[in-house]
């Protein structure tokens, strides 16, 4: 049984950033420590990074599919339970 990435918590994933309108995120990557309905907290080096899920799209755990984090702006608590679009 192949279990969708975007039904499983985040928190304690590792997530990295394949595109954003912020050209400075792109490739930035960390340990989900936190996420909120609009954010998820990074933990990258060693600080705390958080990104606004809306400009981002993002890989977790390296997985090959893509998340839109426009199309997953919902509490995590939400998110697991709920059926979303794929691009």
């Amino acid at each position: 049984m192949v279990v969708d990435t975007y039904h499983q918590p985040w928190i304690g994933s590792n997530l990295r950033v394949a595109s954003s309108t912020d050209s400075t995120l792109v490739g930035r990557s960390g340990l989900v420590i936190d996420e909120t309905r609009e954010t998820i907290t990074l933990l990258e080096g060693g600080s705390q990074v958080v990104l606004g899920k809306k400009s981002i799209n993002f890989q977790i755990d390296g997985d090959e599919s893509i998340i839109v984090g426009g199309l997953v702006r919902q509490r995590s608590e939400d998110r697991i339970n709920r059926n979303h679009k794929k691009e």
